[in-house]
């Protein structure tokens, strides 16, 4: 089963799922477009061979493209604003975005700003309409972001070391090909399973959490554990790949019913605005047993029920908290994870630049999620677990 095809719609998303569809499906979609701008990263998209493909689809139908190579990860409002500037002044009438999460988010901010007079900052700023958006198609490269079926994207103001998450829009159509996906390095593909599985557990233990969420969080936590050993041993493992892909999908599709992520995500963007070198999978890794920790403690039942596909003796008692975080610590160390801030030059005095910054969020943003009331100690506590 797991090799089938399939589509399905969510929100204003037509998904599209599984291994070799993009060149059976984007001809029909690009078709009757006159001119694209395709968004990626420097190396990630040909890499993989989507952007081969997507070039060879959109010169058999005729379609003129330009072609935006410089999205960074962690990526900030200037990139964002050039891309903009960029399919304005070329006047495309459909972006394509081929990447990761940074490429999408980016992506999503220009297709809302270019045919208007919004910049990103607008969009970080507040919540905004905007009655004419450029068409989005997006090929996800990464089973980690999400951000191709849900609606949030998040950028570093240009200049400042803070990093917001907002509601941006849906993408009008994505491609979830699974091939696309073996040529990530072992670290990527570590780190961006990590970003799924707490996407997953922070959306079914926040306070917004249902039925829907807490079942699709515990797939994909039973996917990740099932399939990361494998693809970490054997990278081109298409099964093992399309699981964590769906895993993925799955995993944005629950943070964004549940209306976001908590406080793992609320601590993350805080250090990889500070340094948009900071992977943000791993800046959730190091961060994350902790937060399971004080997250057991509040919700345990819910925690437990995720956590148990990693330990099935795991008790949904306040009491099994520090074992709750003892095993998502080993979990992860146990597939080579073993990174901490000081490996990308944050110590304490360097990290206490961001915690007023992240209580900021955690009070204006981050809040309506929490499962427990986060105080200044809290995440001092979570802080200092990762250096």
């Amino acid at each position: 089963m797991w090799s089938t095809l399939f589509r399905f719609k969510y929100g204003d998303v037509e998904v599209f799922f599984g291994p070799r569809l993009l060149r059976e499906h984007l001809p029909s979609i690009v078709r009757g477009y006159r001119k694209a701008l395709v968004v990626t990263s420097r190396s990630a998209a040909r890499v993989s061979g989507a952007l081969e493909d997507v070039e060879s689809i959109l010169r058999e139908q005729g379609v003129e493209f330009t072609h935006y190579n410089g999205v960074r990860p962690n990526p900030d409002t200037r990139t964002a604003n050039e891309v903009s500037d960029l399919a304005r002044r070329e006047g495309v009438d459909c972006i394509v975005g081929i990447g990761g999460g940074s490429v999408i988010d980016v992506a999503k901010t220009a297709s809302i700003t270019a045919r208007s007079n919004l910049r990103a900052e607008d969009l970080l700023a507040k919540r905004v309409q905007v009655s004419k958006t450029i068409p989005l198609i997006v090929v996800n490269l990464t089973h980690g972001t999400g951000s191709e079926v849900n609606r949030f994207a998040v950028l570093t103001h240009t200049g400042t070391i803070e990093k917001k998450g907002f509601v941006a829009r849906y993408p009008n159509t994505s491609f979830e090909d699974p091939l696309y996906t073996t040529s990530l390095g072992a670290k990527q593909t570590l780190y961006t399973t990590l970003d799924a599985f707490y996407h997953a557990y922070e959306a079914a233990t926040s306070k917004r959490t249902n039925l829907l969420v807490a079942s699709l969080a515990r797939e994909v936590v039973f996917n990740v554990v099932s399939y990361l050993s494998r693809v970490l041993e054997k990278p081109s493992d298409l099964e093992a790949r399309t699981r964590l892909l769906y895993a993925s999908m799955l995993a944005g599709i629950s943070i964004d019913v549940a209306g976001g992520a908590h406080l793992n995500h609320a601590i993350e963007h805080g250090f990889s605005g500070l340094n948009p070198d900071l992977p943000h999978g791993a800046g959730l890794a190091m961060f994350g047993p902790m937060v399971v920790y004080y997250t057991h403690k509040a919700v345990p039942e819910i925690s437990a029920s995720i956590l148990k596909h990693i330990d099935p003796t795991i008790k949904p008692i306040s009491e099994d908290a520090d074992k709750a975080r003892r095993v998502v610590e080993e979990f992860q160390v146990n597939h080579g994870f073993n990174e901490r801030l000081s490996d990308y030059g944050v110590d304490w005095q360097s990290a206490q630049r961001v915690l007023d910054l992240i209580l900021k969020a955690i009070n204006e943003r981050y809040h309506v999620m929490m499962p427990f009331p986060v105080t200044r100690e809290v995440v001092v506590r979570i802080v200092e677990s990762a250096l």
